[in-house]
Parts: structure tokens; C-alpha cells; sequence
């Protein structure tokens, strides 16, 4: 029979034990859902409000060039385009913008932005601006 030379190291204890229970990884994992199901509707509903607001600068610097496109040629623009503008790409990702001119009399016009894309979930739908400067969406607080 021999004997061994070698000493056998113990288990580790509790106390010496390293790294985490599942307690601990369910409990973190929890809060980490509870956050996420916090922010990211908060998240969305920013950068849909960021992009609107986009729209809104876009709509207004379009009826700004209108009124110049009136005093110019005695007619309203029928067209975005016809007004020298284009949408940024990624406005016209998320907006169709469109000009109604109305032969009257009086002559008027309407500039609309309609959501497409990821945009449809605005709460706001179409917003417009006319020659009066008055703005319309499809609920309130959305100018």
C-alpha cells in the first residue's frame, strides 16, 4: 500500500465561493426588464416627436417660400419641387408632403406632411399649413 506525498486540497467553502446565484441573475435580469419596459416606449414616442418637429420646419420654411412664390407670379406653387425644396432623405422616409392649391377666389393653398413608415404611429397623423398660416393636425398640442 502506498501513500500518497501529495496533499489534497480542500473544497472551497461557502465563504470562499465565487460568483452568482440564480437569485441574483433572475432579481438583475427583472430590473433590467422593468427599465427597458419604461424607456423604450419613452424612446420611441422622442424620436417620433423629433421627427414631426422636422416636418413642422420643413412645412414652414415651404410656406414661407409659398408666400415668396405668390408675390413673384401672382400663383401659388402646386408643387414642393416648384418652390426649389426637397425633403431630406430621411424627412421623405417618414413624410409625403403635398401641395393643394385651391383656384378660388380666393386663392389658397394647402402644404400637408403625411406620416409613412415608422412615422404612422404618430399620434398626430397629418399636419398641414395653409395661407393664413394656420396649422392643422389631427390632434391637438401637436404644434
Amino acid at each position: 500500500m502506498s501513500v500518497s506525498v501529495y496533499k489534497l486540497d480542500p473544497l472551497p467553502t461557502l465563504a470562499s465561493a465565487r460568483g452568482f446565484t440564480l437569485i441574483e441573475v433572475v432579481i438583475v435580469m427583472s430590473i433590467v426588464a422593468i427599465l427597458t419596459a419604461i424607456a423604450l416606449p419613452n424612446y420611441t414616442e422622442y424620436v417620433l416627436r423629433s421627427n414631426r418637429s422636422t416636418a413642422q420646419s420643413f412645412l414652414t420654411d415651404a410656406a414661407s417660400r409659398q408666400a415668396q412664390f405668390f408675390l413673384d407670379r401672382r400663383t401659388y406653387a402646386t408643387t414642393v419641387a416648384a418652390l426649389n425644396m426637397a425633403p431630406p432623405a430621411d424627412l421623405a422616409a417618414r413624410y409625403t408632403f403635398a401641395v393643394v392649391v385651391n383656384a378660388g377666389p380666393p386663392l389658397t393653398y394647402l402644404i400637408s406632411a403625411t406620416p409613412t413608415g415608422p412615422q404612422t404611429h404618430d399620434r398626430c397623423g397629418v399636419i398641414a399649413v395653409d395661407q393664413a398660416g394656420n396649422k392643422t393636425a389631427g390632434t391637438t398640442r401637436c404644434w
